[in-house]
Parts: structure tokens; C-alpha cells; sequence
């Protein structure tokens, strides 16, 4: 027993632009209403999603190891990565900013990549498996990335606070600009997949059976 027609099988797709539901059997394929391009999928979506997050890997090693603030005190300045600065917090009785730092510096960006990694290698096999699940699981990367820089504000947070009350300077250091790139291209990542390639096996293996 077959289930509901798709929205492919009806010729139909949504304008990205407005929501409007448009007939793909019209030339051009632009909206009818806004005037927007159609796909069926987003362009290239596994070559760009690819391309985005490898390149967040390549620059998520200097984020982590070059310094992201220089502190001064009392003339004597200390450059600080992000995990020696999650250190310090820590020692220093604000684990709740150490807390803060180390889940939208380490936590959030490793999620990110091992999400985006299983949805990209499973939509590129064309697997069945837990369509539904990796649906939720890229609405939860999609929720995830508004966080991602929450690290980068923490940083200009305690540098406002110190400057405030006199307790010495800090300035930003290489580490935080190749940070705030790995958000980006994350975030492309994640807006460059399309999420209705998850279901292609499913639809397939539908097909499949009614044959």
C-alpha cells in the first residue's frame, strides 16, 4: 500500500524565497509569485556542504592552538588559547564561564562536524536508515550553530569587564578570527545541506516496492 504522493511526484515545489507552492511543469523554473529560482535540491548541496566543513576542520587546528586574548596585568602580559583560558576560569572559581567557553568552543563545533559528517556520508549512500531521526538531527545542528558564537562574545564580555575595573588590558589575538571562521564556514555547512536528501533512499526503497 503506497502512501501519500510527494511533492517531486506532484510536480510541485516550495519557493525558498516566499513558501509559495509553485508547478515545476511551468518554464522557467522561477516563482510565480516573487520571481525566485526553483530547485527540486539545492545546487550541488553534498559538494558545497563538503567543501565548507572541511575547510572549518582545516582552521578549527589554529583556533585551538594559537592564543585567542592577551591579558596584561600590572605591565606583565599572558596570551591565553581557548583551552588554557577555560583553565584559568576554572581555577579561578568562575567555572560557569569556563563552563560557557568550553561548551561553545569544544562541544558545539565538535557536534557540528560529527552531525554534519553522518548526514553527509549517509545522504551520499543513499542510506534508509533513521530518516526521521537525521531529520531531527540536522534541525538540532540548525538550533546548535546559533550559539556557536557565544565563545567569541564571552571573550569581549571579559575583556569589557577587566577594562571596566581597571585590572589591566585585553586584546585579541589570532586565535579568535580563525575561530569566528570555523563558525561561518559551519554555518554554511549546515545552510548549504539539503535536508530532503535524507529521504531519497526512503522514497526509493518505496518505489522499490510497489514495483
Amino acid at each position: 500500500m503506497s502512501g501519500p504522493p510527494t511533492a517531486n511526484e506532484l510536480e510541485l515545489c516550495l519557493c525558498h524565497g516566499c513558501g509559495h507552492a509553485c508547478d515545476m511543469r511551468d518554464e522557467p523554473m522561477r516563482c510565480d509569485r516573487c520571481g525566485a529560482p526553483l530547485h527540486r535540491l539545492k545546487p550541488r548541496s553534498l559538494n558545497r556542504t563538503w567543501a565548507y566543513l572541511i575547510a572549518a576542520l582545516v582552521l578549527y587546528v589554529p583556533a585551538n592552538l594559537l592564543p585567542v586574548m592577551n591579558t596584561s596585568m600590572l605591565g606583565k602580559g599572558t596570551d591565553s588559547t581557548i583551552i588554557s583560558g577555560v583553565l584559568e576560569f576554572w581555577e579561578a572559581g568562575a567555572w560557569d564561564i569556563a563552563l560557557i567557553i568550553f561548551i561553545a568552543s569544544i562541544g558545539v563545533p565538535g557536534i557540528k562536524f560529527g552531525a554534519l559528517t553522518l548526514l553527509l556520508l549517509t545522504a551520499q549512500r543513499g542510506s534508509q536508515w533513521a530518516c526521521r531521526q537525521r531529520s531531527r538531527l540536522f534541525r538540532f545542528v540548525e538550533v546548535v550553530g546559533y550559539w556557536s558564537m557565544l565563545d567569541v562574545v564571552v571573550v569581549a564580555l571579559v575583556a569589557a569587564l577587566v577594562k571596566f575595573q581597571a585590572l589591566g588590558t585585553i586584546e585579541p589575538r589570532a586565535g579568535i578570527l580563525f575561530f569566528g571562521m570555523v563558525v561561518v564556514l559551519t554555518m554554511l555547512a549546515a545552510m548549504s545541506f539539503d535536508p530532503r536528501l535524507i529521504w531519497q533512499g526512503y522514497h526509493a526503497r518505496g518505489a522499490s516496492d510497489e514495483a
